[in-house]
């Protein structure tokens, strides 16, 4: 959510700026809206002084013994004015706030222009995509192929489209796959690990951007009258661990991890991907999130990115990373990092994370605030990051690693992890 003061001052600023990830400021709406509220704030202060002087010649008079009876009148029609004139401003500034969710989080200088994905721009590239000497086969048909070990037919059967059911090795390997990211994240990289709930409230959906704009993508189900959702990404328990907090300074920066499933209704997606693992309603993601100061978040960022890279580097895996361009870039970030790996079915990299920096747009919906070395309370600003999409990264590696017979090789730094170095 953006500091309302940054609209009134900077109103063309900000308008510009978000156009950027096409959305149009109505500028008539914000300027009437702010009219309406500066004119109800006169109101209020002209009626609170009014009933003050009449509040002092009631004393005055019944001091003297006199009849304030008309005073009395006049003073209980200004509290009727005064509290309906509140009751407007109230409800003034709830279609505000209301309004100002549906602005999107200002971009940062450095993201680069541009409408859609073509428009983003490659950093650098990691690894050089393998030449086999065989026709390759995708990660549908060897999954089948593997006694089935990748079965979309009965998933379908069960719950519909777009679920998987995993099993045998290729099960033992996703399971894996989690436990050397974590491992990995808290044993290298200092991130605390944390189990959190797959079930949010409205309140911290709202408080890092999902609710009110992409509460189509979610799943909802009620709990005693109360609307809940299941988690799209562990970013939103994560996120919300410091929501109504005061942090002290040398508690940043708070660096959290943690393995949920995620669950997603794909609105607007179909006939996008429907075959294969690579968009699911239900899939596995290790979640990155750290809470630092405001100064340190674009440093921040760029580490955090190299912290999901290592994990491609340790399974070899080739990638790039892309800069996303502002027609590209999310609601609630600033800017964005993604990752994508190769996958030789497809002949092309595709997203396995993506990194952003939200600086203060959550942390002022969520009020997370640390007391600064002037010990003022001051916003701080939050960042997530997947590390990595479980699913995907299952998929790169059945795909990159397989072999002629139709067997995958296990990549060595996994070989502990499952104990065993192939799938056939």
């Amino acid at each position: 959510m953006l500091d309302v003061n940054l609209l009134r001052t900077n109103l063309d600023m900000v308008a510009a700026n978000v156009a950027g990830k096409k959305t149009i400021i109505d500028k008539n709406y914000f300027i009437a809206l702010e009219n309406k509220r500066k004119s109800l704030q006169v109101k209020m202060e002209e009626l609170q002084a009014q009933r003050n002087n009449f509040s002092k010649q009631i004393g005055n008079l019944k001091s003297k013994g006199e009849n304030v009876d008309k005073l009395l009148h006049e003073v209980n029609l200004i509290a009727g004015d005064l509290k309906q004139a509140q009751v407007d401003f109230d409800n003034l500034q709830l279609e505000l706030s209301n309004w100002l969710y549906s602005i999107p989080n200002i971009l940062d200088e450095s993201v680069p222009v541009g409408t859609d994905e073509t428009n983003n721009i490659e950093v650098r590239k990691f690894g050089t995509p393998r030449n086999f000497s065989f026709d390759i086969k995708d990660h549908v048909e060897l999954g089948f192929d593997l006694n089935k070990s990748i079965d979309f037919e009965t998933a379908a059967k069960i719950s519909g489209a777009r679920f998987v059911i995993l099993r045998n090795k290729i099960a033992k390997l996703h399971r894996a796959l989690a436990q050397f990211m974590l491992d990995t994240h808290v044993q290298e990289h200092g991130y605390t690990e944390m189990y959190v709930p797959y079930l949010v409230n409205a309140k911290a959906a709202l408080g890092t951007g999902n609710l009110p704009k992409f509460e189509d993508d979610l799943f909802k189900t009620v709990r005693n009258n109360e609307n809940m959702y299941l988690i799209p990404t562990a970013e939103i328990p994560l996120t919300n661990i410091v929501a109504d907090c005061i942090l002290k300074e040398n508690d940043l920066p708070l660096k959290f991890v943690a393995h949920t499933p995620c669950f997603r209704s794909e609105a607007g997606s179909y006939g996008r991907d429907t075959k294969g693992m690579i968009r699911m309603h239900q899939f596995d993601k290790v979640e990155m999130v750290q809470i630092v100061k405001p100064e340190d978040s674009f440093a921040t960022l760029e580490k955090m990115t190299q912290h999901a890279e290592n994990i491609l580097k340790k399974l070899n895996l080739p990638y790039r990373v892309i800069v996303l361009c502002s027609g590209d870039t999310g609601f609630s970030s600033a800017k964005t990092y993604d990752i994508e790996v190769w996958l030789p079915s497809q002949n092309t990299y595709r997203e396995i994370s993506s990194c952003s920096n939200m600086t203060n747009y959550q942390t002022r919906r969520i009020q997370a605030r640390y007391k600064n070395a002037n010990g003022k309370n001051e916003l701080v600003h939050s960042l997530n990051g997947s590390g990595l999409a479980v699913g995907r990264t299952l998929i790169a590696i059945i795909e990159n690693y397989q072999n002629e017979d139709g067997s995958i090789t296990i990549p060595e730094v996994l070989v502990p992890y499952v104990g065993f170095d192939k799938i056939s």
